[in-house]
């Protein structure tokens, strides 16, 4: 049985890669109906280039969770106008395209409203629906890249690395278009009119970085990566080898919790204590390095995890699920065999589900959306779906 603060609340899906399925993940996790609209195959198509997504449309496509999918040849007049039969009962859509393709399918916003005003019309893109690079080709990487964001993480001395895809795609875009929808779905229940969501993941990074701009603005962010109190150039919030070869991380900024640590580990450098000297956060941060060298990870762990001195391992993603703490919070979950992140956040009354990943098979959604038995036949029989 579907639970979530969004039971009720139906939405679609226009499928494709990063943020877009990321948001409508974080939807159906709450509870919304999602119909994912899937591109039907073209079996004459052939491509020699590798495929980068193997798992796409395989149980192991953990973000097209908890939703149905309906495959569909947008570029026939009767599947569009089977979309827009859909769009009639949707509290949203959801799509993640470059500017000016769902217009040229027929199916943009204006199309879209005209069946259904109090429609939520959201969009994720890197650069956004306007602006000088609104039609450029892009990734995450390079809208994180614009935000400001990208140049300050990383060593001082090498160029910023790729932070993942968690930046632009994931937090810069499918969080920003979910939180955009949810916002405006609220609003449509009061006004009775819909509005379209412009999700930009460049926008989005920027977000991320409001505090950083705050302290920049304040002089308290140096524009030299590797040297402020959060990306690394603080000895006391930094991540170090041990002498395994795993990691921990240490985040030790308040003065009782770093002066916790340097009793538990050991520290009786009388160098330690100058915490704040900015001067000496170098070469503090090399003592550190030699100091946490000298055991192995899982002995820094039985000292430090768990007390206030603010540490905590280093984890691989084969190591997370199991760690007593993730264990006991449920953070992950097994899905039809596959372990994967469990919806977030938690609510106390209706909390969210992670669903399977469905097939593409979208007649029990159909129906479950008032088609009759007989229309879905037609519909099967004519290649619509």
């Amino acid at each position: 049985m579907t639970t979530g603060p969004l039971q009720g609340l139906r939405v679609i899906e226009m499928v494709g890669i990063g943020p877009c399925p990321f948001a409508a993940m974080m939807l159906a996790d709450m509870g919304a109906d999602v119909i994912r609209i899937d591109r039907k195959p073209d079996v004459n198509r052939a491509s020699a280039a590798p495929d980068p997504y193997p798992m796409l449309g395989t149980k192991h496509d953990v973000m097209a969770r908890g939703r149905r999918a309906l495959a569909l040849d947008l570029k026939q007049p009767r599947a569009r106008q089977l979309l827009l039969d859909l769009v009639a009962q949707a509290d949203a859509l959801v799509e993640g395209f470059r500017p000016g393709v769902m217009e040229r399918l027929g199916l943009g916003p204006d199309v879209c409203h005209d069946r259904n005003p109090k429609l939520v019309y959201g969009r994720v893109t890197g650069w956004g629906q306007h602006g000088p690079l609104a039609q450029a080709a892009g990734h995450d990487l390079n809208y994180v890249a614009l935000s400001g964001m990208l140049h300050a993480m990383g060593d001082a001395d090498r160029p910023p690395p790729p932070p993942l895809n968690l930046v632009g795609d994931f937090g810069g875009g499918g969080m920003m278009l979910a939180f955009g929808v949810v916002c405006a779905m609220l609003e449509a229940r009061t006004s009775g009119r819909g509005q379209v969501v412009d999700a930009a993941m460049t926008d989005g990074a920027a977000l991320l970085g409001a505090m950083m701009y705050g302290l920049r603005a304040h002089g308290s962010w140096s524009a030299q990566r590797g040297a402020n109190l959060l990306d690394g150039g603080a000895p006391f919030y930094a991540t170090y080898a041990c002498a395994d070869g795993r990691f921990i991380a240490v985040g030790a900024i308040e003065p009782q919790f770093y002066a916790r640590l340097l009793v538990l580990a050991g520290a009786d450098d009388p160098a330690f204590a100058r915490q704040w000297r900015q001067d000496d956060w170098p070469a503090l941060k090399d003592k550190f390095a030699a100091l946490f060298a000298t055991r192995t990870r899982d002995a820094w762990c039985a000292l430090l995890e768990g007390t206030d001195a603010c540490f905590a391992p280093v984890l691989d993603m084969d190591e997370a699920p199991r760690h007593p703490h993730n264990a006991a919070r449920a953070t992950f979950v097994d899905v039809d065999g596959v372990t994967q992140p469990a919806p977030a956040p938690r609510f106390s009354r209706t909390p969210g589900q992670a669903g399977p990943v469905a097939a593409p098979d979208g007649a029990a959604a159909l129906a479950d959306w008032g088609w009759a038995p007989d229309a879905i036949a037609a519909l099967r029989r004519d290649n619509i779906v």
